[in-house]
């Protein structure tokens, strides 16, 4: 539906002092805080996790010496969606002088809307995070308990049971991170890097992460989680999180979380012959997803 002079009758009429609603400020792009972005040149991308070798056994003297197979663990597929909108003015309204004021003003609100839908579908994966419904490539939510191993053992990138963001649980979750394995039951290194929490807990966050002592005691110790630089990167907000009580760590595990770009933002516009209405349409096409979820720990909290 076009826009037209009856729906903006005011700006027609002497008197009128000020338009307002579309001056609101938006948020960042705050998903480049989680997702690694890469650009994309097909319909969907595809990442396969690989898995290694076991430990190597000992060989006994005059015994042949041992072969391991290597193989694929599994695979995940981003597929791209495209994301469009638009608007358009009908030839009366450009006619009466309003085309100016109205392509000025509401391609803003394209842009924002556009950005609006980004962050809401990139916060969408942890949202979904802790479902069954939204199983990755190992058959099972982005954060488990149960992340199967070619080995048959499993890694958890979540408390065994819900815990609110706290000393306790940030602690015990840098601690888990250090036992995670490969797909042979090795150890890797992994740390985790950046704490992602929602606005509700943005001030647990800072006195957790930014006090010299520890918080909530009466005792003069130092706060370990500071001092041993255990969350480099300190914390970030994510507006766009839906769970006020979910709090989240991304590790420094490669092929984490990902951000393909198959076509990046683009504004068009075009007149329509037959109506003489203008129109101006925004579209972007682009995938949010997780390869490895050992790039992420995850609570969902208590509550």
């Amino acid at each position: 539906m076009a826009i037209s002079r009856a729906q903006l009758l005011k700006e027609l009429l002497p008197g009128l002092n000020a338009l307002f609603g579309m001056e609101y400020s938006r948020y960042g792009e705050q998903h480049k805080e989680i997702y690694e972005t890469e650009t994309s040149e097909r319909s969907f991308e595809e990442e396969t996790k690989l898995s290694g070798f076991s430990a190597a056994p000992v060989k006994n003297e005059g015994a042949a010496i041992a072969y391991d197979n290597a193989q694929e663990a599994w695979t995940t597929r981003y597929n791209h969606e495209t994301i469009a909108l638009g608007f358009s003015i009908t030839e009366e309204a450009i006619e009466d002088n309003l085309y100016d004021s109205l392509s000025a003003r509401y391609t803003k609100g394209l842009a924002r809307a556009m950005a609006y839908t980004k962050q809401v579908k990139a916060a969408s994966i942890l949202n979904n995070g802790f479902s069954a419904s939204y199983a990755g490539g190992d058959g099972v939510a982005l954060f488990s308990t149960a992340h199967p191993l070619v080995s048959g053992g499993t890694n958890s990138n979540r408390p065994s049971t819900a815990a609110d963001l706290n000393e306790t649980s940030l602690e015990n979750a840098v601690i888990q991170i250090a036992a995670w394995t490969d797909e042979r039951g090795l150890l890797i290194a992994a740390k985790p890097k950046k704490l992602i929490v929602p606005p509700a807990l943005q001030f647990v966050a800072t006195r957790l992460l930014e006090t010299s002592l520890r918080v909530g005691t009466t005792d003069n110790d130092i706060n370990a989680l500071k001092n041993n630089g255990s969350i480099p990167e300190g914390y970030t907000q994510n507006n766009y999180l839906t769970d006020a009580n979910g709090w989240y760590l991304t590790t420094d595990v490669p092929n984490g979380l990902k951000h393909f770009v198959r076509s990046p933002l683009a504004n068009s516009m075009d007149g329509d012959f037959d109506t003489g209405n203008v129109r101006y349409k925004a579209r972007e096409r682009y995938s949010f997803g997780w390869s490895d979820p050992l790039g992420m720990f995850g609570s969902p909290g208590s509550s």
